[in-house]
């Protein structure tokens, strides 16, 4: 059996100052006589808010959770290696669960094979490989501010688990004129730029990974390096089939019918004009680290032509550490949109026939009144107990190294990177030759996905049902239930069927 050492989370969030939290001593690895800190629950253990976690009106947030043995640096090692975290008390009573950070090679096998093979153990070990070789065209990840390292960080983790090399290109998003120099270099938001780029890459090694970097962390500036993403997949990777554009920032709905015009700069129609057939290309946004938000959702996860990325935990089974079962990840964003609802008349927004894969779930009323978007729609792994490992050059300062992390931020890039390993090249206007190539609204990822649920071996073969766990907010909790929740969604991804 596994002797544990008590992990904890830091979250950080924003401009967070990451380089001068991790110039700190190289921490334990926990595997000789570990410091054990007491925390109110393995999963969200302590959480070191500073004052700029939340962003203002018309301002976007990061967010991302660290691993850390004493709750106030993060736990950095020059090699990657193991933290063992003791699972929920009492959840199974005849098996000890544990977490620890989970590996490519892991993460493939649990994610895109079979987790019940005894391959799903991660192997921390250089060399220890991933998903096997396969993607189309390319999967953009929109940030704010700059990582001046993004290259040299993501060379680091491919050379170390023995992936393929990406195909990388970086884009300064500034020709609105914000920055005319290029963005600023931003410590906490180039640690996210580090965790999109290497997990992007992970489930789809050919598909192209395009870092757009915007000005700032205003929605004037990402909103603007969106419609660069967009347009740099649709002219650029026109003949190879598109690709995704996957966000891993959040703030408030933006509000009003104004949000409707906002809801159509994350879908591909501005490219259809004149260009006949255009690559489909598919947005996907993290669900926020903050649990249940209540009558409200983190935009732009809530906009209906996005897939909102939510998270689980993964739990193994001490004895063996065979993989054993995901639950609700307490931290996983989810509720209901203010904005999105119900709506028979087409506005660029809402849900309606254009978007109606949460149709058959609500039947268009909730609660005698009209259905409303909820998040998210379906699920990775997001719990830092359990989390993904990352190579963190300029961003952790005086000390690079590899950091284990956590939260939504890292289930969007993952998720977007199955979905483009799936190869079913989907996106969200539809042209049909037919009718001389006019255009068409469609949520064609989310239709896919949702469409499963009615059908128990259709479901059962695409996602895994996460039935165990909530997740906790300002606004109270969201019981991870059978079928479809606002923790997990549909669930978490099992395998590229319908995806």
């Amino acid at each position: 059996m596994k002797s544990f050492a008590r992990i904890l989370i830091v979250l950080t969030v924003l401009c967070f100052p990451l380089g001068v939290l991790a110039q700190q001593p190289q921490a334990s690895t926990g595997k000789g006589a570990p410091q054990v800190v007491s925390a109110p629950s393995h999963q969200a253990g302590y959480v070191i808010r500073p004052s700029s976690d939340t962003a203002p009106p018309g301002y976007a947030h990061t967010t991302y959770v660290l691993g850390s043995l004493d709750g106030k640096t993060p736990a950095r090692f020059s090699t990657p290696q193991a933290i063992v975290t003791p699972g929920p008390a009492g959840a199974e009573p005849d098996i000890t669960l544990f977490e620890e950070p989970e590996t490519p090679q892991s993460m493939g096998c649990i994610y895109v094979s079979s987790p019940v093979s005894t391959g799903c153990i991660p192997n921390y070990s250089s060399g220890s490989g991933g998903p096997s070789s396969l993607g189309y065209g390319a999967i953009a990840l929109v940030d704010a501010y700059d990582n001046p390292t993004a290259a040299a960080d993501l060379a680091e983790f491919d050379s170390y688990w023995g992936l393929t090399a990406a195909n990388f290109t970086k884009i300064w998003a500034n020709g609105n004129g914000d920055c005319p120099n290029g963005p600023p270099a931003n410590a906490g938001w180039a640690f996210e730029e580090d965790l999109d780029i290497e997990w992007a890459h992970v489930f789809a090694p050919k598909a192209a990974i395009v870092l757009v970097e915007a000005c700032s962390n205003s929605y004037t500036d990402l909103f603007y390096a969106e419609e660069v993403a967009f347009s740099y997949i649709a002219t650029n990777f026109k003949t190879t089939g598109g690709g995704q554009v996957s966000n891993s920032w959040q703030g408030g709905e933006p509000g009003g019918s104004g949000q409707y015009g906002d809801d159509l700069l994350f879908t591909d129609h501005l490219y259809t004009s004149g260009q006949g057939w255009i690559p489909a290309i598919q947005a996907f946004a993290s669900s926020g680290d903050g649990g249940y938000e209540g009558n409200t959702t983190g935009y732009p996860s809530g906009n209906p032509w996005v897939v909102s990325a939510g998270g689980t935990s993964v739990m193994r089974n001490a004895a063996n550490d065979y993989y054993y079962a995901q639950y609700c990840w307490a931290g996983s964003g989810g509720g209901y949109s203010m904005v999105e609802h119900s709506s028979t008349t087409f506005t660029g927004g809402n849900i309606g026939a254009w978007a109606d894969f949460q149709y058959p779930i609500y039947g268009g009323v909730t609660n005698g009144s009209v259905a409303y978007r909820t998040t998210p729609d379906f699920s990775f792994n997001a719990d830092p107990a359990s989390g993904v490992i990352i190579y963190c050059g300029y961003a952790c300062g005086d000390y690079p190294g590899w950091y284990y992390v956590g939260g939504t931020s890292v289930s969007s890039p993952s998720l977007a990177s199955i979905v483009n390993r799936a190869g079913n090249k989907l996106g969200t206007v539809h042209l049909n030759a037919i009718t001389g190539n006019n255009a068409f609204f469609t949520t064609a990822e989310n239709n896919l996905t949702y469409a499963t649920l009615p059908a128990a071996s259709a479901y059962g073969s695409s996602f895994t049902d996460v039935t165990i766990g909530s997740n906790w907010g300002p606004f109270g909790s969201s019981s991870a239930i059978k079928g479809y929740d606002t923790c997990t969604g549909l669930g978490a991804a099992h395998t590229t069927t319908n995806k």
